[in-house]
Parts: structure tokens; sequence; C-alpha cells
């Protein structure tokens, strides 16, 4: 079977200038990276503003499993299948972080015959938007440390600085660290720690800004710290937002690239689902909007985190309103989650397939519950037999809706047209779409709505640590933000083990965080970690350069 990179390597690729005239963009707005790659001028955005939307197709699925779902590579071969049938559709997904890539996950371009290109590069440096987030992150930190070893005009209390540093790779040995050793030279000492880029309240803030001027004021609102007093110490006080938005001015420029067949992609941040809000930038998704007819996009993960939080964090910042959702699901997970052992897949099991349908079915009710028209795609896999597939598309069938066999991955658009038709019914429907909890809720009860709500749990466990801190930050005036959970990916419970759709548990709150800049505040539960840790064998073990001087390994 040929790797996804190989595929991507013999790709025919157009100039970027012919992918920018597809929707219209003149020459002069693109600013090329290479002859593959190209970023979006900020000018030509803002002149955009007038135009009418075109309508927003969501992309989401059930929980990941080792079996695979496809939801990135969906999300390309819906794109590509509304061009063949005629629509002008623009595919916006997020950009690879390192540390998955050299990790266990893989990169994130899509697979098979429904990739984006360039995938090497996507999935490696590709435009340095994550060096300057990282960059951007960095100096903030070190002017906390300098202002305090200058004499600490602000009277940050050492023991209450928030603000830790980041690097875009897996490295649990940073998680806990002391900084300021070896002398008076040095700083003061303390304890503080590492999070994974894409964990970046700055990630987060580039995410959702508008503009630049949007982007300083939300880098300036960023609480770093807090005095002996308990008062918050912001990034603005430091100074810090001029020159981390000097640092961000091309990042914040969408990256505009192309897929297999030629049609254009915006490839544009990238925070994970699990830990933060999981969905690709504001600023791409808007202009999107503004040049295509249709926009498909992704959010990280299963619905449960990704799309929940596209629905009650993205739209609601943004403004956006989607047309229809596509949860994507391949017999294998649906298997894996009625109890499959991942060695026995390539057997039929009927009788699994339904057990785990529980896990789509619930995805289902929970993307419906927002208001927002639904659609399942089933993402072929050469084993899937008539017999399990059936029993998939029966049970959505029972729940109100329609699965529909999708084969993008290896036939690209003409696999995926069914599901393209049945897309764009869906979306010429009117939508009701709504986010699930007002903004006027108390913070803990709009955790508690998510729990309740999404992840079906009895309730959540908060000790009283946490909900002092949630009074005290809506006392504050942060009562009315949305509420980001980290949590772990593989369940709809805090326990990874617990596939399937559980019910019976409650959700701890180990953690909140304040991301008043982003304008979320994170409830970190159970075990996840803002900094992952590389498998036992890493992907980077496999990855080199060939005699040709290509990559090996990489996905």
């Amino acid at each position: 079977m040929t790797s996804d990179i190989a595929i991507a390597r013999a790709a025919r690729k157009l100039p970027m200038v012919d992918i920018g005239a597809k929707l219209g963009i003149p020459a002069d707005a693109l600013i090329p990276y290479g002859h593959d790659k190209a970023k979006l001028d900020q000018g030509f955005i803002a002149g955009l503003a007038d135009r009418p939307d075109g309508k927003l197709i969501l992309v989401t699925a059930i929980n990941p499993t080792p079996a695979g779902e496809g939801k990135t590579t969906t999300t390309v071969g819906l794109g590509d299948g509304l061009n063949r049938i005629g629509k002008r559709a623009v595919i916006c997904i997020r950009e690879a972080s390192l540390g998955p890539n050299f990790g266990l996950k893989g990169g994130a371009a899509g697979g098979g015959m429904a990739q984006v290109v360039p995938m090497d590069a996507m999935n490696l440096h590709f435009t340095g938007d994550f060096h300057a987030i990282t960059a951007a992150h960095n100096l903030l930190a070190a002017m906390i440390d300098n202002h305090i070893h200058w004499g600490n005009a602000l009277d940050i209390d050492t023991r209450r600085i928030v603000w830790r540093r980041v690097i875009d790779m897996n490295d649990r040995a940073l998680r806990d660290v002391v900084v300021g050793l070896g002398g008076a030279g040095n700083g003061f000492t303390r304890q503080t720690g590492f999070d994974i880029t894409v964990a970046s309240e700055v990630m987060a803030i580039l995410c959702l800004a508008r503009d630049l001027d949007d982007l300083q004021q939300r880098l300036g609102a960023i609480v770093v710290a807090y005095t002996r007093a308990k008062t918050p110490i912001h990034a603005r006080d430091l100074k810090a937002d001029g020159a981390m938005t000097v640092l961000l001015k091309d990042a914040m420029q969408p990256n505009l690239v192309q897929t297999l067949e030629n049609n254009p992609a915006f490839v544009h941040g990238g925070p994970f689902a699990n830990i933060a809000h999981g969905c690709n930038s504001v600023i791409a998704t808007r202009a999107a909007l503004k040049l295509g007819d249709y926009v498909v996009t992704e959010a990280g993960f299963g619905a449960d985190l990704g799309a929940e939080k596209f629905l009650n964090i993205k739209c609601r910042q943004a403004g956006l309103t989607p047309a229809a959702a596509v949860i994507v699901a391949t017999v294998r997970a649906v298997k894996m989650n009625g109890g499959t052992a991942r060695a026995d897949l390539g057997h039929e099991d009927v009788a699994a397939v339904m057990r785990g349908c529980a896990n789509l079915g619930r995805h289902m009710e929970n993307v419906a519950s927002f208001g927002v028209p639904i659609v399942v795609a089933i993402n072929h896999f050469a084993g899937d037999t008539d017999a399990e597939i059936r029993a998939v598309q029966d049970y959505v069938a029972a729940m109100g809706s329609e699965a529909i066999l999708c084969r993008h991955w290896a036939m690209g658009s003409a696999g995926i047209t069914d599901l393209a038709h049945k897309v764009v019914a869906l979306a010429d429907a009117p939508s009701d779409f709504a986010p699930i909890y007002p903004d006027t809720l108390p913070l803990l009860d709009k955790i508690e709505a998510i729990a309740r709500r999404i992840y079906r749990a009895d309730g959540v466990v908060a000790d009283k640590a946490i909900t002092d801190q949630l009074a005290a930050w809506e006392a504050a005036g942060y009562g009315h933000l949305p509420i980001c959970i980290a949590k772990t990916q593989y369940s709809f419970t805090t326990d990874p083990a617990q596939r399937g759709a559980p019910t019976g548990f409650t959700v701890p709150v180990r953690e909140v965080r304040l991301s008043a800049g982003a304008g979320f505040i994170v409830a970190v539960c159970g075990a996840v970690m803002t900094m992952p840790g590389l498998p036992r064998v890493p992907a980077a073990e496999s990855i080199r350069l060939n005699d040709d001087g290509d990559i090996d390994g990489l996905f």
C-alpha cells in the first residue's frame, strides 16, 4: 500500500496564484512561502468585510480510537467532493503540532487520496506560525522574570505567577521545573513548568482574534500573575503586548495551500481540543466564508470536545452560524467502542458494531441539540463488511438521520459525492443553531451543563478552592466567559479506558485557569496533561531523510 507521504510527494501541484484565482484572490494578495504555500494578506482580508457569507459546514467525529476515524481526511475529501459537484468550496483545517508528529498520532493533513499538500512541510515547520507563537509566549515569560529581577515595581507575588513557558514538543520532563538557579544574576528561584505550544493562550488568542488590533488587545488582557493583595497583573502592565504582536504579525495571516485535486485549503492555527478549544483560526474561517459558497472546517477529536467548543466558544465569539454538521465514524472505531480488541478488528462482528453505535448515537444527539442539522459519514476501510456497514446505517436511520458510505481515502472526490449532495441539501435548510448555555449562567453551572448535557455525567466534583476561584472571577467581571473543558479525548468520562456511552459517573475538576485574553475559562478535569509525553516507541525513531533527500517515516 502506498504511504500518505508518497502519495503527497507524487501530487501535481498548481502554482499558488492559480489556487488563489479559483477564489478570486489576486496575485498581489498572496505572500509566497516557497512554490506551494502562501499567506493571505491582511489588507485583502479587511476588504472582504462587505461580502455575503457562504455556508459553514462542521466536520466532527466519534471519540478517537487506535482504529482511526479519519476526520481530517473526510474534511478534505468533502471539500474536494463539493468542488466536484460544481460548488465553490474552501477547506479550513488546523496546522500540525510537532509533538504528535514525532510522538504517536501522526500528521494532520488528511490521508490517502484526500490530503492537503505539501504534506511534509505542513506537518513540520510549515510557515513558522507555531515558532512565532512559541516565541511570543516565552517573551512574555522572560519579561515577567526580568521585571522581578530589576526591582519588581508591580509587586508581583512570585508564588502567584500563573504564566508558564511552552515548547512545541512532547517533553514530560518539562512539566514541572525550577528556574533561577545558579545565583542572584539568574533571577529569583521559583517553581514553574512548560506546556505544549498548542495549549498556549497565545495560540488560542491567535485563533480567535479578528485582526491585529484585536490580537494586541487580547494579548494585553492576558493575566500572568497576581500581587500579594491578589490584584491581577496583565501582559499590558509589563508592556509586553506590543512586542508580542510584532512577533505574531506574519503568523496572523492565514496559510493557503491546495488539496491533491488542486482545490484551495486554508491551514491556520492549531490548538488541541482536549486541552484547548481545538479549532482553526477565526480569521481564516471568516475569509473563507467571504470567498467560497461552502466552507468545510473541522474541530479536534470527538464531538464531545471539538464540536462542543466550536459551537459554544468559537461560534459564540465570532458570531458564526454552522449550516450543517458531519459526524465521522468508521466501522472499526465503532467496533472498538463496542468492545472489540484492536487485534480482532479484521473479523466481522455485527454485535460489537451495534454495541458501539451507542457512542455514535450520543454524539449525534449532542450535536443536534445545538440546532444544527447532521449527517453521518462512514469513512470506509477495505475490511468493512456489508453487514457491518448496514448495521451502522440502520442504527443511524432509526435515530432519524442518514449514514452515507464514503470512499474518499481510496477514490478522492469521486468517492464522496453522495455526502456532498446531502450536505448541500442540509445546508440549504434553515438552521436553529444556539449554544447550550447562556453567557449569564454562573461559571460552575456552565461546567455542569457541559458535563450533564454532553458527557451525560451525574455532575461535577470540585473542591472549595476551585469554587471559590470561580466565584472570585465572577466578581472580577469574568462570569460571562464560556468554558473550555480539558479532559481525555478517548471517552465521555475522564477515564480513557471507558469507551462507548458510559453513564453513572462524575467529572472531577482538578484545576481551573483564566484565559482572559482568549476569552474563556479552562476547567482541567481528570488526569489530562497540558504537556504530553512521548510513547514508549515514538514516531521520531522512524523519521529520517532517504538517499534522495526526501523525508521517510512521516505518517
